[in-house]
């Protein structure tokens, strides 16, 4: 089954009870080939009428946070974990995650984003189950936002939802800083063609968490792209967390 046929299936749904209250059932949008995929709660009642993602109050306020980062719409993939309105804004219900979430996985089948990029508490939750990684408890939510993770398949950079920003303005910075990661998360390091780590890595001598979450990921805060950027000689055992290696050492060429 192809995404066309996929969104005719999710078009034409009526597994639960929120198909009787909504107007659309959203589709996800955007490019099939997107490196990133921003995975939502639900569609607001502007998305509901209109049947497109974003395109109401929050999605004014993406378009300011995309453009903070440097990126276009039309170069990432946008979708909901639930794909019809929420009666009154209320929380999705467990049956309803249950019985939606399986359009979710099958579209992140489809487009096989590199990065999945959960925005708020139930679209972070599910992904962060779906793929074992630790969710930690309410009280300690905030410690995920901003924060690179690897599953073992595929890259999680969780982020807060935008609407976050029209009730919470103190928290602009820290927002605008997160969504402007997105850029440096959409291109792999520009060294990397060059860097020892993957010489290593390609040798079977590093695994591959370290270029995924560097290399591949946030090389931004590689402590050996920081180096590089200031003309500042590193030796080649040095890892991207600013750790050494010793048994890299003893295999770098003399």
């Amino acid at each position: 089954m192809g995404i066309k046929d996929l969104n005719e299936k999710i078009r034409k749904c009526k597994k639960c009870r929120l198909s009787e209250t909504r107007i659309n059932a959203l589709c996800g949008e955007g490019n099939l080939n997107a490196r990133l995929m921003l995975i939502a709660q639900a569609p607001g009642e502007n998305e509901d009428r209109d049947g497109r993602m974003f395109i109401g109050p929050s999605g004014k306020v993406l378009n300011e946070l995309l453009k903070e980062a440097s990126i276009k719409r039309g170069k990432i993939y946008m979708t909901n974990l639930i794909k019809c309105i929420l009666p009154e804004y209320r929380k999705p219900k467990q049956d309803e995650i249950e019985i939606c979430s399986g359009y979710l996985d099958r579209e992140i089948e489809l487009i096989n984003p590199e990065v999945l990029v959960p925005l708020g508490y139930y679209a972070i939750r599910y992904i962060f189950e779906k793929y074992g990684l630790y969710f930690p408890p309410k009280p300690e939510f905030q410690e995920v936002l901003g924060r690179l993770s690897w599953t073992g398949d595929r890259k999680v950079f969780p982020l807060q939802h935008p609407a976050t920003l029209l009730y919470k303005i103190s928290l602009r910075e820290v927002i605008i800083r997160n969504y402007r990661k997105l850029r440096v998360l959409s291109a792999d390091c520009k060294w990397y063609p060059v860097c020892p780590m993957k010489r290593f890595y390609e040798g079977g001598r590093l695994t591959k968490e370290w270029v995924e979450l560097y290399c591949k990921g946030d090389w931004e805060s590689c402590i050996r792209y920081q180096l590089e950027e200031k003309g500042e000689a590193h030796p080649d055992w040095m890892l991207p967390d600013g750790s050494f290696d010793e048994k890299l050492h003893k295999e770098v060429p003399r």
